[in-house]
């Protein structure tokens, strides 16, 4: 009578399937093409632009936008995880015994019914053959077993039992960069930050939620410097920064393209750069009656006298396009002008146009010298602590293809029999479970120093 299985066992027989692991491997290709084809972490109007709204709103239903951290996607990894774990533990038993029998034992007429044996007949005597063909054994191969018959001798010798754990090693390696990803994927994470020159912060912005995530120390920006070619295309740029945590500097370094800087597992990237709205502007003052001037340099915020004692100057702010009678007139400062009797008045000062207030005729005219342009750095941060888990499974794989396809467990057999008072008939075959031709010449080799 045939005995039903339990659940536990039907779920154990459902992951033990190796047709399990490769449609999960199917799912898994077909879907990172997807992943790669669809825009992903973009904004809500980009998706409406290229796909249209059905198309937009099926992508972020199924997290097709962030298809690498989905919950379906996450969940097919563990699947094969699970897979691989449950293939392994019920093949391995059998395996085992393969590698550590309880007596190692051999069927001669399985060797002698090979195709693959080698035959010379040799002057030597019975005793002094054998001798010489069990420390060949020993030397080459490894222990040897020896029986001996009425008119013959066997011996036989094996290596390599162990290298059938080669395919679990690659499956501990999957389970590893698998392991990484997953760990990467659920505690780690992909952020920017954009910094002026002098300024400090401790949060960056996550790339695929846009919300702000803080780091445990402080990033300063104290200075960015770009290069560019006679083109006008960008040669170098980098960033000097201090890292400041607790209140204490802890280093300060600068950072390129391809050259990040590490620190406490999270990785800062040179990734951009751009033009930051000036603070500081230098000016000329010139009084309209006796044409007197005077040169002063301001931050925005700041506020000064002017020269006739009444009346203040205010360095408001900066604007990155200035509208004059519907003219676009490019970055300028904005300022205002408070009179004796606490009139004020607003007033534009364009950065490609210094001369621009002298139109305006008032008792002062503000002419543009220079301003004081900054540079902002573009910060790619990422942190994965899975990481090391993705480089021990790089390692072990690369050892495990090498056991799998490069190693192999090798059987050598010889009969050696009486064929006269002083000669000898010396039988010699092999059994490998890949790369036969090679033991057919290693064969070969034994029986050539055999002969010499």
């Amino acid at each position: 009578m045939k005995k039903n299985k339990t659940i536990p066992e039907h779920i154990w027989q459902f992951f033990c399937s190796a047709r399990l692991a490769v449609y999960t491997l199917v799912l898994l290709a077909v879907t990172s093409i997807i992943g790669t084809v669809v825009l992903q972490n973009g904004a809500e109007e980009d998706y409406i632009k290229f796909y249209g709204h059905g198309w937009s709103n099926l992508i972020r239903t199924f997290s097709f936008d962030d298809m690498y951290h989905s919950w379906w996607f996450l969940s097919l990894i563990v699947i094969l995880c699970i897979n691989i774990i449950v293939c392994s533990i019920e093949r391995l038993s059998v395996t085992w015994k393969i590698i550590f029998p309880k007596k190692i034992s051999f069927n001669a007429d399985r060797f002698r019914k090979l195709n693959l044996m080698e035959t010379i007949t040799l002057n030597t005597t019975l005793t002094s053959l054998i001798l010489d063909s069990e420390k060949l054994l020993l030397k080459t191969v490894g222990p040897v077993i020896k029986e001996e018959r009425e008119n013959s001798v066997l011996l036989y010798a094996e290596k390599g039992r162990w290298t059938r754990l080669g395919v679990y090693v690659v499956h501990a390696s999957l389970l590893l960069l698998f392991l990484g990803a997953l760990i990467g994927s659920v505690f780690g994470f992909k952020a920017n930050l954009n910094l002026d020159e002098g300024q400090t912060s401790d949060t960056a912005f996550l790339i695929d939620q846009k919300k702000p995530i803080k780091i445990n120390f402080s990033i300063r920006c104290n200075d960015f410097t770009v290069k560019f070619y006679d083109t006008g295309a960008p040669e170098e740029f980098k960033s000097n920064l201090t890292l400041i945590e607790a209140g204490k500097e802890i280093m300060t370094t600068d950072i390129r393209v391809n050259q990040p800087l590490r620190y406490k597992g999270i990785n800062i990237f040179q990734s951009s750069y751009g033009s930051a709205p000036p603070d500081r502007l230098t000016l000329e003052i010139i009084n309209s009656q006796d044409k007197a001037s005077v040169i002063r340099t301001l931050t925005t915020g700041e506020e000064i006298q002017l020269a006739d004692g009444e009346s203040l100057f205010k360095l408001e702010g900066f604007l990155p396009h200035f509208d004059f009678n519907g003219h676009d007139l490019g970055q300028a400062f904005i300022g205002r002008i408070v009179e004796k009797g606490g009139k004020s008045y607003q007033i534009g000062l364009p950065l490609k146009f210094p001369t621009f207030d002298k139109m305006r005729k008032g008792t002062f005219a503000f002419v543009v010298k220079e301003a004081d342009q900054k540079h902002y750095t573009g910060l790619h941060i990422t942190k994965d602590p899975g990481i090391w888990y993705v480089y021990a499974g790089f390692v072990l794989m690369i050892i495990g293809c090498w056991i799998t396809f490069f190693m192999a467990h090798e059987s050598y057999f010889i009969e050696i029999q009486t064929a006269g008072e002083m000669s000898s008939t010396f039988y010699m075959s092999g059994i490998s479970n890949r790369n036969k031709h090679g033991l057919k010449l290693k064969i070969r080799k034994m029986c050539h120093t055999i002969k010499g």
